[in-house]
């Protein structure tokens, strides 16, 4: 399970590369804490805007700053390349 900011660093590390990732919250305490999905989203880095689509199909800009408030709670399973690019820029940079 990857952070809000370790999910970040990993999506900046391949800008413009689209990734979905299952979010998850965590519930309760102690032997008794589990963490709930609460959907898959996909995520592209391009500079400092973060574009996120989350499970209902609504997309949004966010800034690094409100992609940090927005899901700072939230852990995600293993992101996987959706295959779809934004920025062909890492190819010919």
């Amino acid at each position: 399970m990857l952070s809000a900011p370790d999910l970040l660093d990993f999506l900046s590390r391949r800008g413009g590369q689209e990734y979905r990732a299952a979010a998850t919250l965590p519930a309760g305490r102690g032997k008794a804490a589990v963490c709930r999905d609460v959907g898959e989203y996909r995520f592209t880095v391009r500079g400092e805007s973060v574009q996120a689509t989350g499970p209902s199909g609504q997309t949004r800009q966010l800034t690094r700053a409100a992609f940090g408030e927005i899901f700072g709670a939230y852990r995600f399973r293993e992101p996987v390349a959706t295959g779809e690019w934004t920025d062909l820029g890492p190819l010919f940079g």
